[in-house]
């Protein structure tokens, strides 16, 4: 994603320079005036429009994106990027491009970029151009890949050419799709078929893998992954079912060094005071919206786990009645919940209910990008029946996060578990550019209200 990006960087970039000559043809003066600064203005244009498509997920490498829904995307990323640059022509008149180099720009750049990802599109559907995969194991591990990736958008860049049964394993994929070999030909087998990648994916790895083939595999500049590492990079999470503590030690990430936390703590600063010196005439309407319906109180404190383990006081504008918990026990909230109050409704649909922790961001307490912190009792309860569910706690819960953006909310310990694949997959690899992400595409859930109850 890093390359198409930089890629309509350069494209947005030319289509300012097409808009430019278009507007001045004829007019040699004002062309040599524009041109002294075109550059600088040319990469502005061209960073805001692709910031909006980032908060619209076109440079999300999971995402699943047909013709229609491309074009929406597309449309409002230009549609708000204009606005977004409107408003810095008017803060930074330097910048200013010119209404008809704009217009143009905006033109050009929407028919050259949805062409592009059209393009993009149809060769990403030519098998030719798609990794060849085969997999070492037929059992439930490597049906995991046919359960958890049936759609053609799961399977994208990579197409599957065969399953290797192994000796003395249950065979669970289809028959259609196994192939005839034993171990001891696995690597004459990779050669005959092309493959550009073998996934390793034994029920039972003890005794099973056979390691001189595969270091052939590897002398023929094949590359052999273990199904963990193939699930973290085709779909952004962390297969809790197939992995083992081992994987989770030996595969990389969790950086959690000094330059990680102080980039992590001056994003978080930075971020909240924006949003905060921003949002602030919002808040003191929701705070009296919330008071009018209801009284008081406006703001709703709870006990939340954060890092490590350490509790911390949450708040958050109160959404429900004052005895939504009348005995005390904590309750997950549901769809449609009655205990919500009209104004609760409607700040939960648009996440306006959230932004009192930004001050718990600014303690330290939380981070802008994380976890969402769940309560003790909860966390005590998921701690027992979901494996590896404390492992999200190795870094600050936050106010969006990876999971929110992949997976609805959330009310029952299988959500919980689903939900922990993305956050654990977060955990191990996140870093300033991912949250930078994760805070653009949040714009795109708080715009269509998605996962809000």
């Amino acid at each position: 994603m890093r390359m198409i990006w930089l890629l309509e960087v350069l494209v947005l970039m030319l289509c300012v320079a097409a808009a430019a000559w278009l507007r001045f043809l004829g007019d040699v003066e004002g062309h040599a005036v524009f041109i002294e600064t075109a550059p600088l203005r040319a990469l502005l244009v061209a960073l805001v429009i692709t910031g909006a498509m980032a908060a619209f997920g076109l440079y999300q490498a999971h995402g699943r994106h047909n013709r229609a829904n491309l074009l929406l995307r597309l449309a409002l990323s230009f549609f708000f990027g204009g606005i977004g640059l409107l408003v810095i022509f008017y803060a930074v008149p330097q910048t200013y491009v010119g209404r008809g180099p704009l217009a143009l720009t905006l033109g050009l750049g929407f028919v050259a970029l949805l062409g592009m990802r059209l393009t993009m599109q149809n060769l990403l559907q030519v098998e030719a151009l798609r990794q060849r995969v085969l997999v070492f194991g037929a059992g439930n591990n490597a049906n995991l890949i046919n359960r958890r990736m049936r759609r053609q958008a799961d399977r994208k860049s990579f197409v599957i050419v065969g399953f290797v049964p192994i000796p003395g394993q249950a065979v669970v994929v289809r028959e259609e799709e196994l192939l005839a070999t034993d171990c001891e030909s696995l690597a004459t087998l990779v050669e005959e078929l092309d493959v550009d990648e073998v996934i390793i994916a034994p029920d039972e790895r003890r005794g099973a893998l056979p390691m001189e083939e595969m270091l052939k595999c590897v002398q023929y500049g094949v590359s052999v992954v273990d199904l963990s590492t193939f699930f973290e990079r085709e779909s952004g999470t962390v297969q809790l079912s197939v992995v083992d503590p081992s994987w989770l030690v030996f595969s990389g990430g969790f950086d959690y060094s000094m330059p990680r936390r102080l980039s992590k703590r001056l994003f978080d600063l930075s971020a909240a005071l924006l949003l905060l010196a921003l949002a602030w005439p919002v808040m003191l309407l929701v705070a009296l919206a919330v008071y009018a319906e209801s009284g008081g109180p406006v703001l709703y404190r709870q006990t939340r786990v954060g890092e490590r383990g350490r509790h911390f006081e949450l708040t958050k504008f109160r959404s429900m009645r004052q005895d939504a918990e009348k005995g005390g026990v904590a309750i997950w909230a549901s769809k449609n919940d009655d205990r919500t109050t009209r104004v609760g409704k409607f700040i939960r649909l648009t996440r306006l209910d959230e932004l009192p922790q930004l001050f718990a961001v600014i303690r330290g307490h939380m981070s802008f990008v994380g976890p969402r912190p769940e309560r003790p009792h909860f966390v005590d309860m998921l701690n027992e029946q979901v494996r590896y569910y404390g492992v999200r706690h190795s870094i600050k819960p936050g106010l969006t996060g990876w999971a929110q953006l992949r997976y609805p909310y959330g009310a029952s310990v299988q959500d919980a578990e689903e939900k922990l694949k993305f956050d654990l997959f977060y955990v191990k690899n996140h870093g300033l550019v991912f949250d930078l992400m994760i805070l653009l595409q949040t714009v795109e859930v708080v715009l269509f209200g998605r996962g809000a109850r």
